[in-house]
């Protein structure tokens, strides 16, 4: 008995092959792996964005009412992150990715064949536990994959797949769908992401479980006021980033008066700063919360001034380049604020951002519909600015966490 404890001790206590003896091109393919995951992911939530008013024609239906599509997948990723991670707390963080990705395949099949709007409601249900399901593991992802040293940058190379998804994945669904219609653009994303698939399978070395994620371990991490700070923080950045930018497309259409083709390239323009601000994000780390402070900042200037400038195209895209730029940074920077809050803790970290992200997320799109089906474009886009401006007030402390510590 003694000889076998050892060997089972020997064996835990053995380096993890995924970021010791695998090869360092192995490993990096994981990491890209694993980002194209999420982009394909990424692109699926938000492409609605660029075809908006194409389905809401089709199905006759307001453009409050297809901003659903949007806030449908927000609201099943907040219950799903907690749910299937709580769910699949011993299985291989490698079938789980797999497990998902399939499930984005089917959605995007159900999307495209879509006989009526609720169909098309029924698909984002999917996409939602999707996203619960594969981001609450892949954004905490990195330290298995690669050596301590190089976590940061693949932290950031993971996250390049958020602004990626507005710089490739909207545009090219954009343009497919409004050369082809916008069934074509699902059905592209459905043969993305089964490839994407066959990478993950090819590529992720076994992951099993390392800690058992629970409803105590949750609520245990909810407790750190540094926890409850990022919690604040997420809620008023992505209320009034997914507010806006989800209504972005009716805007430039009204108030700007871009045609199909010119939005596809303001939406590019859009992701390429997105890309610039991820990596520029990653460079600050250390200082996440200083980092946040600069992003927000930028987002929350383009807000307010494009309504004024917005209605000239270089108006537009001035702001839209430091508006991509400002948000480009802040998945990369809140997921890390998190993991700062919760070091012995990585996949609770993972799932609270998670969470908390995609359920403002959804409200965000809500409340974004509503102001816009009852006021225009414009006035959007000044409360999602001043929502913005709340998170200047915690970044630079004057809600801080001794504050919470006293509330909590």
């Amino acid at each position: 008995m003694r000889i076998a404890e050892l060997e089972r001790m020997s064996i835990a206590l053995a380096p993890a092959p995924t970021a010791v003896t695998r090869p360092p091109l192995i490993r990096w393919l994981a990491v890209v792996a694993v980002m194209l995951g999420i982009f394909s992911i990424v692109t699926t939530e938000i492409l609605p964005i660029g075809l908006l008013t194409s389905i809401g024609s089709e199905f006759t239906i307001s453009d409050g009412m297809a901003g659903l599509m949007m806030t449908m997948p927000g609201l099943l990723a907040a219950i799903a992150a907690p749910l299937v991670t709580v769910a699949a707390a011993r299985v291989d963080r490698r079938l789980l990715l797999c497990g998902c990705t399939l499930l984005l395949v089917i959605a995007n099949a159900v999307a495209a064949t879509a006989p009526q709007f609720w169909v098309v409601l029924t698909s984002r249900v999917l996409i939602g536990i999707t996203i619960g399901g594969y981001w609450s593991i892949a954004a905490g992802l990195a330290g298995r994959l690669v050596p301590p040293e190089s976590v940061h940058r693949a932290t950031s190379v993971i996250f390049s797949s958020v602004p990626l998804g507005s710089v490739l994945g909207v545009p090219a669904g954009t343009f497919v769908g409004h050369l082809a219609g916008w069934r074509a653009a699902f059905v592209v994303l459905g043969m993305v992401s089964a490839v994407v698939l066959a990478l993950l399978a090819f590529a992720l070395p076994s992951l099993p479980a390392e800690q058992a994620v629970n409803v105590t371990a949750l609520r245990s991490g909810m407790r750190g006021s540094a926890v409850r700070i990022a919690l604040l923080a997420t809620l008023f950045v992505v209320l009034a980033q997914f507010g806006t930018y989800t209504y972005v497309t009716p805007f430039l259409e009204q108030v700007t008066q871009v045609s199909a083709e010119g939005i596809t390239v303001l939406l590019l323009i859009y992701g390429v700063a997105g890309i610039a601000g991820n990596f520029l994000g990653g460079t600050l780390l250390g200082r996440p919360r200083t980092a946040l402070g600069c992003a927000v900042a930028a987002m929350a200037a383009a807000m307010l001034v494009l309504p004024l400038l917005g209605r000239w195209e270089f108006g537009a895209v001035a702001l839209l380049i430091v508006w991509g730029i400002g948000y480009g940074g802040i998945p990369v920077v809140l997921q890390t604020w998190f993991a700062n809050a919760l070091p012995d803790a990585p996949e609770v970290a993972s799932v609270l951002f998670t969470a908390s992200f995609q359920a403002t997320f959804c409200a965000g799109a809500l409340v974004g519909g509503v102001i816009v089906d009852r006021t225009s474009p414009s006035t959007v886009l000044l409360c999602g600015g001043a929502t913005a401006l709340l998170v200047m007030l915690i970044t630079s402390g004057v809600i801080d966490t001794r504050r919470v510590r006293r509330a909590g």
